[in-house]
């Protein structure tokens, strides 16, 4: 059973796999369908209103309807007037006479209806005369335009709706509510922005508006101070004026006094002019001497220089001539000096070899009076074994201890 289970499951998916695309072909049909019907109604719309325009001016249009549509269209023009007759006697006629014309009328509508029929069929089994009609015949009322415009605004309202799925559906749904919610958020943003901003403008109001009266309180104060101004000056210029009116008296004795100051001080200046100009004449005498004076003292400034320069030259004719000397005898130095690092080095050398050959005879030497030691010590310890033995083995010791002196005298 639980095998079982899981087969009728996928069975269940398979088939409705299969089934989807016949339903989505069927939804299709039903869409397509729809759209043409809509679009049928539309050409229907569009032809029906041209109508009236062909009917009035059938004898344009002749050639290109054709004397079939022709005779129908007449037909239905004539209809067209006994409705209206017939409309017109229901206005103006009695009761009686009225029931008659309601039920002509009646009649007449029903065959009007099955002309238009006729009419809508002939032309529309035609494509290119639908087409060269809606071409030449252009003119619509403007309530025929709006509702043809209407019925597309319609038709491409259901396409929209009809190629639209449930999910696609919900989904905008959701974008439109998404977008509401937006919407809502921005407009509170905005009108907090905008309360903000009438604050902000009332405060730049209010500050303006104080500026305003601080501008026309400095203003006042101003023209209160340009009207002092002009008080103090009428002042001064009045107490000027009365000074002018009290004192020619006075001014004209002070003119006296100057005129007197200023011939004194006349006589004093041709007196001083007289003595500077002698000043300026002895100062002229002086200023030539000085001239001739510094002229003499420039030509034995540059005696002297020519001695000096000519000297200067013989100086520097030495120097160089001592200078070349002295590169030679540098050269000569610098020989010298290496020959004599090369000689000291020599004697370091032999020097170091004697000190090494010393420190060699020292440590023979050494070595030498330790051997000598120890076979002293040697000889001594095997003369006291001897005299502990006998007397053969003294012989034997004194044989050995005549080769070993033998030997330290050899050494």
């Amino acid at each position: 059973k639980g095998i079982a289970a899981p087969e009728t499951e996928v069975a269940t998916l398979n088939a409705m796999k299969m089934l989807e695309p016949s339903q989505l072909k069927s939804e299709r049909v039903q869409a397509e369908r729809i759209i043409t019907i809509l679009d049928g109604v539309i050409d229907k719309l569009e032809m029906r209103t041209l109508v009236p325009h062909i009917t009035a001016s059938l004898d344009t249009f002749a050639v290109v309807l054709g004397p079939e549509i022709t005779n129908i269209l007449t037909e239905h023009q004539k209809l067209s007037d006994e409705i209206k007759n017939l409309l017109s006697g229901l206005e103006e006629g009695d009761a009686v006479r009225g029931e008659a014309q309601r039920g002509c009328l009646c009649l007449v509508e029903h065959r009007l209806k099955a002309s238009v029929r006729n009419i809508l069929t002939l032309l529309l089994d035609n494509p290119q005369l639908c087409q060269a009609l809606k071409y030449r015949a252009r003119v619509r009322g403007a309530p025929a335009e709006e509702f043809i415009k209407a019925f597309r605004e319609i038709r491409n309202f259901m396409v929209q709706r009809l190629l639209t799925s449930s999910e696609e559906e919900e989904e905008k749904s959701q974008f439109m509510d998404s977008i509401s919610f937006r919407v809502k958020k921005n407009s509170e943003a905005i009108t907090a922005l905008e309360a903000e901003l009438a604050a902000a403008i009332r405060t730049q109001e209010e500050e303006i508006q104080k500026k305003d009266n601080m501008i026309k309180d400095l203003q006042t104060s101003m023209q209160v101070l340009t009207k002092e101004y002009e008080a103090v000056i009428q002042q001064i210029k009045e107490e000027g004026e009365k000074q002018q009116e009290e004192e020619p008296q006075a001014s004209q004795a002070r003119c006296a006094v100057l005129e007197q100051d200023i011939k004194g001080l006349r006589a004093q200046l041709k007196a001083l002019v007289l003595e500077d100009r002698a000043s300026e004449l002895a100062l002229r005498k002086s200023n030539c001497r000085l001239e001739t004076e510094v002229v003499n003292w420039m030509q034995e400034y540059d005696t002297d220089m020519g001695e000096n320069q000519a000297e200067f030259e013989e100086v520097d004719a030495a120097y160089t001539e001592e200078k070349a000397q002295l590169s030679l005898l540098m050269e000569k130095h610098a020989l010298l000096l290496q020959e004599y690092s090369s000689i000291e080095e020599a004697r370091r050398i032999s020097q170091e070899k004697k000190e090494k050959a010393l420190k060699e005879l020292a440590i023979r030497n050494l070595a030498a009076s330790r051997i000598q030691a120890f076979w002293r010590d040697y000889l001594v310890r095997s003369h006291l074994k001897s005299k502990m033995k006998g007397k053969g083995e003294g012989k034997n010791e004194n044989k050995v201890k005549g080769k070993g002196k033998g030997k330290n005298e050899s050494k």
